[in-house]
């Protein structure tokens, strides 16, 4: 991996792609989206500032878990623009994301636990299908497509 020097405030996108290991083209698609940003040379390149590369892989990093890039950049918004953030600074954004997950795993582990019930099963309208109709509040009154049936 490429090592800047410290006197270099700013990357240009080659290095900042080589150094957080995104693609130039991943990198301008997350300017465009507001997740990060660059200013203009005068022979109009982009300049990102090293602060960058922490963001770039926070952006990352949450994309990996699921998160949506839209709350990616709510929360990016929330960092200080004046300094580099710290620990404490993303360890705040990504709690706050921790609950959402938790709920991801939960229906994870829902739909692995009740996967066996529905393979090979066919018919999905099991009285008890979580796959075919999770939560299912009509359930209870019979299999099939309860509503369709009660309309006629």
């Amino acid at each position: 991996m490429p090592q800047i020097p410290e006197k270099i405030h700013e990357l240009t996108v080659g290095q900042l792609s080589a150094r957080s290991g995104a693609a130039v083209s991943a990198l301008h698609f997350y300017e465009s989206k507001g997740l990060i940003s660059s200013r203009r040379t005068p022979g109009n390149q982009r300049r990102y500032t090293r602060d960058t590369l922490r963001r770039v892989a926070f952006v990352r990093a949450a994309q990996r878990v699921g998160i949506p890039l839209a709350t990616i950049r709510e929360a990016l918004a929330e960092l200080p623009e004046e300094r580099t953030p710290t620990r404490e600074d993303w360890a705040r954004l990504s709690e706050a994301w921790r609950s959402e997950l938790d709920e991801r795993i939960k229906q994870l582990n829902r739909l692995r636990d009740h996967l066996t019930d529905c393979i090979g099963c066919g018919c999905l309208s099991l009285d008890t299908c979580v796959l075919s109709n999770p939560d299912d509040a009509f359930g209870e009154r019979g299999p099939g497509s309860r509503l369709l049936l009660e309309r006629r």
